[in-house]
């Protein structure tokens, strides 16, 4: 019973300096807020890279590109044939270990345009409709390619939302969505047909941000001079702005009207750019890769001219930035604390020597040692208590003005676990800083107390 008046008195009197209580807090105030704002923004990072790995189809997915021969091959250079639709082949009837293999060769510096608008798309590329599983793509208006438009090298195309709002026009400019299936565009002046359109690929932050501005120029469409907006089609993380600015046409195609008098001595060049496959177990990536290798190297006479690009060697990217940034912002977070502790401590001992008499009467009158300690200390953990809660009320007004200053794709999320964390480590710091006052105070000989002026 007396510890709890003691732990009363102790409360009773932080609530009694509150400017005193609020200015000590600060240094805890700080450095919760810090650390769980840190690890909002450190979990928001880790949500875009993982979106941007799933968009680019996944970790499972790996790509088979060109390299200069290995230098003891260096005399087998002009023979290595470059990766080439036998590849494909072989890989098909021989990989098991492969689920899904797409052939891509790619156009240089592609210019799509029609009538005065055009644009350069980030990928101009001849495809097989395995592109479509591999790339996880979703078309949403038209049809893909058909065998007969590979066979006859029909001059077909499937555009992304961003080709559609830069050539024909976005929703926001036009105030209704254009569906531009069976319309004409040109591909460095050679015309195509338009015959499917992707959906529009965007991450959740984005599509909560353009279903507001939706709204809000619902609410607004009466007023004069509402101002227009770019199309949503270019904005966001880079792997839904790539997948967005996307446009494909058949191989075939791709081969006659663009690369095949691209070779040299009057030869036709028959390489593809990459050709991507997907594992079937990412578990068995190394045994799948080797698997990949010995079949390539039949095909390619020997000369290993060819390298696996996979998403491991991403994956350990951005593993070791996520931990890196976690790191750095848990350091500075902790130094903000113990900062905060020793300002705890600081206050406290200075309370103690404004106190002496007031301790010394209680002892004078039957409080033990204990409860004088309890008393102290329940000032201290009562100090950076409060301060946590009140540090993680500004953590999350300082997440919100850190997206006013500067608006990020990948919105900072706010998770229970640094919440806790910050919480459990504020009230060791007051532990820790109580703990010393607390003893000086508990110790102090009674007599001597009644005489200190």
């Amino acid at each position: 019973m007396i510890l709890l008046n003691s732990i009363s008195i102790g409360l009773k009197d932080v609530w009694a300096h509150k400017l005193r209580s609020l200015l000590t807090m600060l240094g805890i105030i700080l450095g919760v807020a810090s650390l769980v704002a840190m690890a909002a923004i450190v979990k928001g990072m880790e949500n875009g890279m993982k979106e941007n790995m799933i968009a680019m189809g996944g970790a499972n997915k790996v790509t088979v590109q060109d390299q200069d021969v290995p230098p003891e091959q260096e005399h087998l250079a002009s023979e290595a044939p470059g990766c080439t639709i036998r590849d494909v082949l072989a890989l098909r009837d021989s990989a098991s270990m492969l689920e899904l293999i797409s052939p891509e060769m790619e156009l240089d510096n592609a210019v799509v345009s029609r009538g005065e608008n055009h644009m350069r798309p980030s990928e101009c590329v001849g495809v097989w409709p395995a592109v479509l599983d591999m790339n996880l793509h979703t078309l949403e208006h038209g049809r893909f390619f058909t065998d007969l438009d590979e066979e006859l090298a029909s001059s077909v195309c499937v555009i992304g939302t961003a080709i559609r709002d830069e050539l024909f026009g976005s929703p926001e400019r036009t105030g209704r969505e254009i569906i531009p299936i069976g319309e004409t565009l040109l591909i460095n002046e050679q015309p195509f047909t338009i015959v499917g359109m992707f959906t529009r690929y965007e991450s959740e932050q984005e599509k909560k941000e353009r279903e507001q501005a939706r709204q809000a120029r619902s609410e607004a469409k009466s007023e004069a001079g509402l101002a227009r907006q770019r199309g949503w089609g270019r904005s966001g993380n880079w792997a839904f702005s790539r997948k967005n600015e996307t446009i494909y046409i058949p191989l075939n195609t791709m081969w006659v009207r663009f690369r095949s008098a691209t070779g040299t001595n009057g030869v036709p060049n028959p390489r593809l750019s990459n050709i991507d496959i997907r594992v079937v177990d990412v578990e068995q990536m190394e045994a799948s890769l080797q698997q990949a290798k010995n079949v390539l190297m039949i095909t390619h006479n020997g000369i290993e001219d060819f390298n696996f690009r996979s998403r491991e060697s991403e994956l350990e990217t951005i593993t070791r930035q996520i931990r890196n940034a976690r790191l750095s912002g848990g350091i500075i977070a902790g130094i903000a604390l113990l900062v905060g502790g020793i300002g705890i401590m600081n206050i406290m001992l200075a309370s103690i020597n404004e106190r002496i008499r007031e301790i010394g009467i209680c002892k004078a009158i039957g409080a033990s040692g204990p409860a004088v300690f309890a008393q102290i200390l329940s000032e201290g953990i009562a100090i950076s208590c409060i301060g946590a809660l009140l540090g993680l009320g500004a953590s999350f007004g300082l997440v919100k003005f850190l997206l006013l200053l500067s608006p990020s794709q990948n919105a900072p999320v706010i998770t229970l676990t640094p919440m806790v964390l910050a919480v459990t480590f504020s009230a060791m710091v007051g532990i820790i800083a109580g703990i010393y006052p607390a003893i000086k105070a508990a110790r102090l000989d009674p007599i001597q107390a009644l005489r200190y002026e």
